[in-house]
């Protein structure tokens, strides 16, 4: 027998998601005799202690016996059980200074991490990621504090609503001004961002129209990795040799900064990837952007006024770009930054629901049988030591 616990969040703020809503847990203890499943009791959960028993699934106050551990964010060091086989974000690929302790612990305790985010298909496309509903709430995020700025319409916040239906519901007679958004981004953050654009009745166009034409009703143009860069000799762009080599590339996008009105962006970027644009741009007179909705949320990545996070109550701020410093948003002269980092916690369940279809589907079987290829890729520590894949964080670890 194989004990799955789901863990309560322990980084604060915690997260109200979960990896298996208690229709996915029961389906499991019934399904799979050789597995079950227990949750750790929690407060801040999207689905209650009461809907998981009710839902017949075991809920107690610690899951330490649990072989294999779900959480969704980090997991505190402190909290860390010797040991144990964990799957959550860890967000430690990238060396995140913040999450060093986390992962030295995790060494020291001998520990296996599987992290979601390194789950993989053949093809390096991502498995398991509430990309999707990151960019519906950072869509209407972002055109939210747009209206506010201006006063020209309302709309009201995500979380007030009990799902995604419910949400569209409040799109229906929804009038937008002629506003020009530009999507970075086609992984699945920009098609949550699409999705909201078509829900709006936003008009896609091409972005040669975007750049050159005047519009009388609200467009939006979708920018990929072809449009953003090109190489700085061939002025081609190839996306296995981008993300191999991008500091031979440069960014395409500045042209759009003079004619675009909210950007929302949803690339991924590392410290090596040229930027958008830089601070300097920011004030030029034809700068026209003023609301950015940073759903891939990179502090001083992609986007170099993201001064760092926001959160869910206050999800915009502003960035005065002479001093470059954060105020109050809705300034004049000011740009309105939205970043947040936990933007599916506005729709919690939905988001939930998703993750564990896909977890069920692509991951649970080859987890709790003895692995394969996708699961050994995503193990970045087994039992205290780093597998061949992430040799390269060994510094990070150490603290050099």
């Amino acid at each position: 027998m194989i004990t799955i616990g789901l863990l309560r969040e322990g980084k604060i703020p915690a997260d109200n998601r979960v990896a298996l809503t208690p229709a996915q847990c029961k389906w499991i203890n019934k399904g799979a005799p050789q597995v079950r499943v227990i949750v750790q009791s929690s407060p801040d959960r999207c689905y209650t202690d009461k809907e998981y028993r009710d839902a017949g699934v075991e809920v107690r106050e610690e899951v330490a016996d649990g072989d294999i551990l779900f959480g969704i964010k980090e997991v505190p060091a402190d909290n860390l059980l010797p040991g144990k086989t964990y799957l959550f974000f860890s967000h430690t690929k990238k060396a995140q200074a913040g999450n060093r302790q986390m992962f030295r612990t995790i060494l020291d305790r001998k520990i296996t991490l599987i992290d979601y985010e390194c789950l993989e298909h053949d093809d390096g496309q991502r498995i398991l990621g509430f990309g999707f509903f990151a960019g519906v709430v950072g869509a209407h995020n972002g055109i939210m504090a747009y209206g506010q700025r201006t006063g020209e319409f309302q709309l009201g916040r995500v979380y007030k609503e009990k799902s995604f239906q419910e949400l569209i519901h409040t799109y229906f007679g929804l009038r937008l001004p002629e506003i020009k958004i530009a999507v970075t981004g086609s992984g699945r953050v920009a098609h949550g961002a699409l999705e909201v654009m078509n829900l709006m009745e936003i008009v896609e166009v091409e972005p040669d129209e975007f750049l050159e034409r005047k519009f009388t009703y609200p467009v939006f143009t979708q920018l990929k990795g072809a449009a953003l860069y090109e190489h700085a000799q061939t002025k081609t762009y190839q996306r296995e040799h981008f993300h191999q080599h991008p500091k031979e590339y440069h960014c395409k996008f500045l042209p759009f900064t003079r004619t675009a009105d909210i950007l929302m962006n949803g690339i991924y970027w590392d410290r090596d990837m040229p930027r958008l644009f830089e601070w300097e741009d920011m004030q030029h007179p034809e700068f026209s952007i003023r609301t950015i909705a940073d759903i891939t949320d990179d502090q001083e990545g992609s986007i170099p006024c993201n001064l760092g996070d926001s959160n869910m109550d206050q999800p915009v701020y502003g960035v005065d770009v002479v001093t470059r410093r954060r105020t109050q948003p809705y300034q004049p002269g000011g740009i309105d930054i939205m970043a947040v980092g936990n933007l599916p916690n506005e729709l919690p369940r939905d988001a939930s629901r998703y993750f564990g279809e896909q977890l069920i589907k692509h991951v649970l079987e080859p987890l709790i049988t003895g692995g394969s290829k996708i699961i050994d890729r995503a193990t970045m520590v087994r039992a205290g030591q780093l597998t061949d894949p992430y040799r390269y964080l060994d510094g990070y670890a150490a603290g050099e």
